[in-house]
């Protein structure tokens, strides 16, 4: 049986809706999906980058308190050693009564605040890569994208933690609370 010329019309324009709406559906979800594997390796990229920092800069930060001690040790040292070295009596006297170089505190408080500034960094740009981790797995298996990119499978990420974090949720309890000890 033959199809008049206007039904085979009605085909091939049916067939070439269809063909212009699948492409570039096709294509909007392979770009998406090249998209947001590609965000995710930068995003992984970043944090060691980020993490590189973060450990240089508490590195560094904490050795000036160490350096500061060593420096103030030496300079008391020559300071109070000249001062008296040709006094009798007076000088203990003498050496409360004066101002004397005192030792500063607050470098600790600085090292905190840098620790403490430089992890909650690290962990924000970690927070980023999982939440992007997680975009990419759900958008690659959801329908119809399953069906034009499921079998890519999703793209490997690596977090850090530490061996504490993995023994407490191994066993599901965290029972030391004592903040001084390891």
């Amino acid at each position: 049986m033959k199809l008049p010329g206007w039904k085979w019309l009605i085909v091939i324009v049916g067939v070439l809706a269809l063909l212009l709406f699948i492409v570039p559906t096709i294509i909007s979800v392979s770009n998406t999906e090249i998209s947001l594997r590609k965000r995710i390796l930068a995003q992984q990229e970043n944090l060691e980058v980020v993490f590189d920092n973060t450990w240089k800069t508490i590195n560094q930060v904490a050795q000036v308190p160490s350096q500061y001690k060593e420096d103030f040790r030496s300079v008391y040292s020559d300071i109070m050693g000249a001062r008296y070295a040709n006094e009798r009596g007076g000088a203990l006297f003498s050496w409360i009564r004066e101002h004397n170089p005192q030792f500063d505190p607050s470098l600790y408080t600085k090292v905190q605040t840098v620790i403490e500034a430089e992890r909650a960094n690290f962990t924000r740009e970690q927070k980023k890569l999982v939440d992007l981790h997680r975009e990419h797995s759900t958008y690659i298996s959801v329908f119809p994208n399953s069906l034009i990119v499921g079998r890519r499978g999703e793209v490997q990420i690596q977090t850090v933690t530490s061996q504490k974090t993995e023994e407490t949720f191994r066993s599901g309890q965290e029972n030391d609370m004592k903040v001084f000890e390891q």
